[in-house]
């Protein structure tokens, strides 16, 4: 398979899905005693606030630029992934195989549970917390959702925020994300 793939994913009720392939060197092989079990919802922004572009990519490539703008500095030598970004527009670009442990949780804990990469899976919504998302991106959301909870049926009751399992480091989805619509369209 090349760097860039095109996948096509055929959902429940006859959606399709295109999925693009991007491969992160910045994962881990999940244990095979790791059972799938929990969805975190991110949010990510490369500048701060701004959309578009390829920094987003460059970051979870780990061939970001840090010279193209200052607020990269803190970026330096950060190693980050995530399994998929969902962009502005509804694009998908898939990191890390959903089986492997991208690195998108840090220092965290679900359930008693520490070291969440080890038993989740990270989508990175492209926003802020305070800018609302598109409806384009909620509808992707959610058909990737339901993929997902077809393939891994433990995340079905355990789908959380990043600020939900690093509360004192994290505040993203943040209050843009619209939890009741998301958990609605899901039904």
């Amino acid at each position: 398979m090349s760097e860039k793939d095109n996948t096509l994913f055929t959902l429940q009720k006859g959606y399709l899905l295109t999925v693009e392939q991007q491969k992160s060197p910045h994962f881990s092989l999940r244990d095979k005693n790791d059972e799938v079990s929990l969805l975190v919802i991110h949010n990510i922004s490369l500048p701060a606030g701004q959309f578009g572009g390829e920094y987003i990519s460059d970051l979870f490539l780990g061939t970001l630029d840090i010279s193209q703008d200052k607020s990269f500095a803190d970026l330096k030598g950060v190693r980050v992934s995530a399994h998929c970004l969902i962009r502005r527009d509804g694009h998908i670009i898939q990191y890390v195989n959903f089986n492997d442990k991208a690195w998108h949780a840090g220092v965290s804990s679900f359930a008693g549970r520490e070291q969440c990469n080890d038993f989740s899976i990270g989508i990175e919504l492209e926003g802020t917390d305070d800018i609302d998302y598109t409806q384009i991106q909620y509808q992707q959301l959610v058909k990737l959702t339901k993929t997902l909870q077809q393939h891994y049926p433990a995340i079905n009751h355990n789908i959380v925020g990043h600020c939900e399992i690093a509360p004192n480091r994290k505040t993203d989805p943040g209050r843009s994300f619209h939890w009741q619509y998301f958990r609605q369209c899901l039904q």
